[in-house]
């Protein structure tokens, strides 16, 4: 009876989470039909004229298609390596630290970026590498030229990359360091024993202790390979940096909401998010058959 109790009460908890992924996951997939329509806001889903797969032909016709389909797959890519890299060296050399103190200091003050919206960060950066910046202003007293690094479309999309980098590093080295403790540190304390130092204990105990999460991660972040951030783009990127930093969802924003054609924007979204999926589906298979790692 106690347990049929624990089992309602739990269920209750999940319900607010069950309507929250139908309002905003499942019921919006209904527009997916606006990508086979040539859509009008008039006449609705059910009156819109059918044009079949003419929108994906279209949309890869556009020149502008192939370019912010590299972009997104260049930024995304550069971001999920790099935010896979970063953290675990970071989680790996906060490990070693002997003082617990200094260990939460750092983890601390790391990780409070990733608290704040990229509304307020891309501000500071804005501020921070703007021509009248900072930067600009130490460049200037060395007597070199004063430099537009938001302006230079070459470098721009670095500048996402390592942001994004510096955003999110501090609290994704958060899973390495709960799965370093999953460690047994007997396993240490053999080694020791047997002679090996630091270098080989990383290598044979630590990471192949954590390469699970590692597997995990990865193929999670499989799955943003053409998600490469719009909240941070927007608020970062301005027309000097289109050709290299205009990604899916941002195109996806001028063409759908600011240029009013709806069926070509869902065209390109829906593209995004097959893709994705079979991303997924990939990298969980992957992951299955060559580090035993399994959800389900």
């Amino acid at each position: 009876m106690r347990n049929k109790s624990f089992i309602r009460t739990y269920s209750l908890m999940v319900i607010p989470g069950f309507v929250w992924l139908a309002l905003f996951s499942i019921v919006p997939m209904f527009g997916i039909v606006m990508a086979f329509q040539n859509y009008n806001p008039g006449l609705g889903f059910f009156r819109s004229p059918w044009v079949g797969l003419d929108n994906f032909r279209y949309m890869f016709s556009l020149s502008d298609s192939w370019s912010i389909m590299y972009n997104t797959v260049f930024i995304a890519t550069g971001k999920v390596i790099l935010n896979l890299v970063f953290p675990l060296i970071f989680a790996l050399l906060l490990n070693e630290l002997r003082s617990n103190r200094m260990k939460r200091t750092v983890q601390t003050v790391t990780y409070m970026p990733y608290f704040l919206s990229w509304v307020i960060l891309a501000g500071i950066l804005i501020d921070i590498l703007g021509y009248n910046g900072p930067i600009n202003m130490i460049r200037a007293s060395f007597g070199l030229p004063k430099t537009m690094i938001f302006g230079n479309a070459r470098t721009f999309p670095w500048l996402l990359i390592l942001s994004d980098v510096w955003k999110t590093f501090g609290f994704n080295a958060i899973i390495y360091l709960a799965a370093l403790t999953g460690i047994n540190p007997n396993l240490y304390e053999a080694a020791a024993i047997d002679g090996a130092g630091r270098w080989s204990r990383l290598l044979h105990i630590t990471l192949p202790g954590i390469m699970i999460t590692v597997m995990m991660l990865m193929t999670l972040g499989l799955g943003n390979v053409l998600n490469a951030g719009f909240d941070q783009v927007f608020n970062m990127y301005n027309k000097l940096v289109y050709s290299t930093g205009d990604i899916i969802d941002t195109w996806v924003y001028r063409t759908g909401l600011i240029s009013l054609k709806f069926s070509l924007a869902s065209t390109v979204g829906l593209l995004k998010s097959v893709v994705g999926f079979v991303l997924v589906a990939l990298g969980y298979t992957l992951a299955d058959r060559f580090a035993g790692y399994r959800i389900f």
